[in-house]
């Protein structure tokens, strides 16, 4: 039975619809002395539960959920002293407090069809409201991390029982952006 499989706190009793008048919030890590604050202006985008092996996920949760935000909208407010980036070699620049492990922003800056976006965990918000999944990206990655490869059928159909159509890479739109940005910048269609 699907509902059997938890995937991560914020989806596992169902996915809570968005807020259309959600216009933004803050960020906290888990620390309760000197949290990281970061505010997010405005709504966040593309949201998705993640079963890649980079994103952070809460204690116990099999995926992550992460969303995008344009960078100018995303500020550090608070303890950002705590913060350090996670893998400087990797794309998405994630930045994560040092005494919790929390990512709290990831800013994509190389030349990338996601420059411009800082990747972000909504459930971190105080606020809520924020967009709510719609896809899952990168679901058998989580057999990197360490599931057993028997309960992906059940993972695959708790997902669609959720309405987050699994994918082991990005959803269509997602990847669509990427091969038009390539495709643009190879001559192949113009911009």
């Amino acid at each position: 039975m699907p509902e059997s499989e938890k995937l991560h706190p914020t989806i596992d009793a169902g996915v809570k619809p968005t807020d259309p008048n959600f216009a933004g919030g803050t960020l906290v890590c888990l620390c309760a002395t000197r949290p990281v604050k970061v505010r997010i202006e405005g709504q966040v985008a593309h949201n998705h539960a993640c079963g890649c092996t980079k994103c952070w996920k809460p204690q116990g949760a099999v995926l992550s959920v992460v969303a995008v935000a344009p960078h100018d909208k995303v500020t550090v407010v608070e303890n950002g002293d705590k913060l350090k980036v996670v893998d400087p070699s990797a794309l998405i620049q994630r930045h994560a407090c040092v005494e919790c492990g929390v990512h709290m922003y990831g800013p994509v800056e190389r030349d990338h069809p996601f420059k411009g976006l800082d990747f972000v965990h909504p459930e971190r918000f105080q606020e809520s409201g924020w967009a709510a999944p719609g896809f899952a990206a990168f679901v058998s990655s989580v057999i990197e991390a360490g599931v057993d490869p028997s309960r992906m059928e059940g993972i695959r159909a708790r997902l669609r029982d959720l309405k987050l159509e699994p994918y082991d890479c990005l959803s269509p739109a997602l990847m669509d952006y990427i091969a038009t940005w390539t495709a643009q910048r190879s001559g192949a269609l113009k911009a």
